[in-house]
């Protein structure tokens, strides 16, 4: 069924939202604030919006992709005014990863509006996410999730339903506290072969066919052998979720070795290539202490997705 949904934030996971939704033939505006993303959006076949409040008026379904719980505090309820402006019986989806308590904060001030409250982190990659096969993370009321979960399904599947809102935010962090350390293993993995002499393309193969295997290596390890490290994940991205992984522990005493490794590592990589430096690219402290890249021919086309294409 079509519907009039709104989009603010059109970033690495945003576009691929906003290619989906127009693929399923929904009515979609969208917000951002750098113009060039907005105009690429509108010559796909969206509206565009002079304001995120302006947006949140004029549709039945607000969708938010933003990159920090700041931002997505100062859009929602600061500046931006979001909420304000949305209609009674309209609905907030938050495809944001972001802090549980700003979450259960907003609930909160929407039910006064009658306003729904959808957090869905997504996971598994922003190449998957524009396949429309991202595993999609929902905390929310079980009467929200029956309702919304096509407009979920479009964005990604499969849609998981985690609990309550807040609980989809724990969730998500957790995934991803596992992924970098899956990461910096492939990479311990294929230095450790490639050092000794095997063929880092061999040593990947035997990986993926192995009790070693990983969906991370799986769907990163082409990025790290062609040199290129895209993911569309940031290491500035990947310490903002570490830094809540870490807070949620904290409160709930529970000792991470491995995360807190992760984090260090994560933390090395900013201070060495930058924080807008690809995560994928977190090898690159390995194959600068040990003067080895682990580059392998035969991958420069990249099919790591094929595997994963939406049925």
């Amino acid at each position: 069924m079509k519907t009039n949904v709104g989009l603010i934030g059109v970033g690495e996971l945003g576009i691929a939202v906003a290619k989906n939704m127009l693929k399923e033939g929904h009515d979609l505006t969208v917000f951002d604030t750098r113009p060039e993303i907005v105009a690429d959006c509108v010559e796909r076949g969206a509206k565009a919006a002079n304001s995120a409040a302006e947006l949140a008026a004029s549709v039945d379904v607000v969708v938010t992709a933003l990159p920090t719980p700041p931002v997505v505090e100062d859009v929602l309820i600061g500046s931006g005014g979001v909420l304000a402006a949305m209609k009674p019986g309209t609905v907030w989806i938050d495809h944001s990863t972001t802090d549980r308590e700003l979450l259960i904060k907003i609930e909160k001030m929407a039910a006064e509006k009658n306003v729904a409250v959808i957090e869905a982190p997504v996971t598994g990659g922003i190449p998957l996410a524009h396949q429309g096969c991202i595993t999609v993370l929902a905390g929310t009321t079980k009467e929200a999730f029956e309702k919304y979960k096509h407009m979920l399904g479009v964005v990604g599947e499969p849609v998981l339903h985690m609990g309550p809102v807040g609980s989809a935010s724990i969730v998500k962090v957790m995934t991803n506290m596992l992924a970098f350390i899956h990461l910096w293993s492939l990479n311990e993995g294929l230095m450790f072969a490639t050092a000794a002499g095997i063929d880092t393309g061999a040593a990947y193969e035997a990986i993926k066919n192995s009790c070693g295997n990983s969906f991370v290596a799986e769907t990163e390890g082409v990025p790290i052998m062609t040199g290129s490290f895209d993911y569309g994940f940031t290491m500035e991205l990947a310490m903002k979720d570490m830094k809540l992984t870490e807070k949620i522990a904290a409160e709930n005493n529970v000792p991470l070795l491995m995360g807190g490794l992760a984090t260090q590592v994560l933390q090395r990589g900013v201070a060495k290539y930058g924080e807008k430096f690809w995560s994928t690219g977190i090898g690159r402290l390995l194959e600068d202490e040990m003067g080895i890249d682990l580059r392998a021919d035969g991958y420069e086309t990249d099919t790591r997705w094929a595997d994963y294409e939406k049925k």
